[in-house]
């Protein structure tokens, strides 16, 4: 299920260019706009709970921070559990992780360890809000599978296709950009 040409313009409507930022050239697609705009969050959450109302998920996977704020909506609007994948730190109980890369270093993500045993094999959506070069993407996407689960598809808002993350994300699931930018 894609968007139709009327849920595209409110959403991409709601999205802020933000010029110059993090650095010069760049111009920054700043998500956070659809959250204060009443018709663009319900239209997108709309859409991506119409979109994986019949993949039978068990579970939606969020990945910190924005992910989790799609995320647990989608999980409460399709009846499943939610699942928060959190930098290293910040989960209380036993945890796996995956290290990955950033542009000037290393980053790493966690899971708790039992993070999907309430359910027998299993089934995940993972969501975030954006993806790039698909480093924390596919960190989170390696932690479902430790712990047992399986990755049926990695939803992003905006999908960055000018960047090679979502060809390096596709070897471990199939994406789904809602927005598409080249």
């Amino acid at each position: 299920m894609t968007l139709s040409q009327e849920q595209r313009a409110i959403i991409e409507g709601a999205i802020r260019d933000i010029p110059d930022f993090p650095k010069p050239g760049v111009i920054f697609k700043d998500i956070t706009t659809i959250l204060n705009n009443a018709e663009a969050y319900r239209t997108l959450q709309e859409h991506i709970r119409d979109r994986y109302q019949s993949y039978n998920l068990d579970y939606v996977a969020g990945i910190d921070a924005r992910g989790f704020i799609f995320g647990a909506a989608l999980a409460r609007d399709l009846g499943v559990g939610f699942v928060p994948i959190r930098k290293k730190g910040k989960l209380p109980y036993t945890t796996v992780s995956e290290k990955y890369v950033l542009e000037y270093g290393l980053d790493e993500v966690e899971i708790h360890i039992d993070a999907f045993e309430a359910k027998e094999n299993p089934r995940v959506l993972l969501i975030d809000d954006l993806i790039a070069t698909g480093g924390t993407a596919n960190a989170a996407a390696s932690l479902i599978s430790k712990v047992g689960a399986t990755c049926v598809e990695s939803c992003f808002i905006m999908g960055l296709t000018f960047l090679d993350g979502i060809q390096k994300l596709e070897e471990k699931s199939p994406v789904y950009s809602v927005i598409e930018v080249n």
